[in-house]
């Protein structure tokens, strides 16, 4: 099989969270039910694909997403509510937000590039029409 590249998963990750009702959806993911949007994303494209995995390896491909999203992604988040709330007491904060914005945006790419080398590592499986969304939502 020819590996999956991080700039086409990148793309189709962002076409996918413009469609209406997505973000809101994958924002409920993350934010009620601890799940990772970049791995719901990745797991949206080997679907798109016709590509399976299977429990293990969406064990390995949480793994992999775990240490990064603790120590990078999930303190940027905490840092841009904290000033988000308190943003009439902090000077430039327009400017702020849109530098972390643009940080957690250029993480998220990281994340993705993360879990792309993960699966170009796994031997894949066809299949006319993988769930993989619903393994991970259904996984504890």
């Amino acid at each position: 099989m020819n590996l999956l590249n991080s700039d086409d998963f990148w793309q189709f990750a962002c076409t996918l969270y413009a469609k209406p009702g997505q973000q809101n959806t994958l924002l409920a993911l993350q934010n009620q039910q601890g799940k990772n949007v970049n791995l719901c994303l990745l797991l949206y494209y080997l679907d798109s694909l016709n590509l399976s995995i299977n429990t293990a390896q969406l064990s390995l491909l949480q793994k992999v997403v775990s240490e990064f999203d603790t120590l990078a992604l999930q303190p940027l988040r905490a840092t841009r509510s904290y000033l988000k709330a308190n943003q009439n007491t902090i000077s430039d904060y327009a400017t702020i937000r849109a530098e972390l914005l643009s940080t957690e945006l250029k993480l998220e790419k990281q994340q993705q590039h993360m879990l792309i080398e993960a699966v170009n590592e796994f031997e894949l499986v066809k299949h006319t029409e993988p769930n993989n969304i619903e393994l991970y939502v259904k996984a504890t």
